[in-house]
């Protein structure tokens, strides 16, 4: 067994996230013991953050690690498509928003919220199917539901 650089090993990672559906972190270490890089759990689990690697469904609905990837399309243009299509409501409660979202799309949503950075925006905290939205105040708790309400209703 061969202990890689950052680097090699992240690299060695994507590749096997983008060819095999891989669903947790054991078969993902499994398959670099295979390809003959030794790592810990605790290694992979880093390097999944750092990558941004998220759980999505692919097209047979199983549920797979994949790399969060900006395209050509905007993340704002993105996040948005993405409200529509799996968002099913907001809820405010103070400074926190809920978004409920259908099953297993709430890594994936939250993602998205986090890599835009808004100010309005302190973190997100996914699940299975929701997403709570940690704001600094009401006021931009507010901002954020007034946007999402926006957008959800196109």
């Amino acid at each position: 067994m061969e202990v890689m650089n950052k680097t090699e090993r992240q690299s060695a990672l994507a590749k096997i996230i983008n060819q095999k559906p891989i669903a947790t972190q054991e078969e993902l270490l499994s398959e670099l013991k295979a390809a003959g890089i030794d790592a810990t759990q605790a290694t992979i689990s880093r390097d999944i953050r750092e990558m941004r690697v998220v759980k999505a469904q692919d097209a047979s609905g199983r549920l797979r690690y994949a790399i969060f990837r900006a395209d050509s399309q905007s993340q704002l243009e993105r996040l948005a498509a993405s409200i529509r299509e799996v968002g099913l409501g907001i809820t405010q409660v103070q400074f926190l928003n809920v978004i409920a979202t259908l099953p297993s799309n709430g890594n994936l949503l939250a993602a998205m919220i986090d890599d835009l950075h808004f100010p309005q925006v302190v973190g997100t905290v996914a699940g299975h199917d929701t997403v709570v939205v940690i704001s600094p105040d009401v006021k931009a708790a507010t901002w954020f539901k007034d946007q999402f309400d926006k957008t959800f209703a196109m």
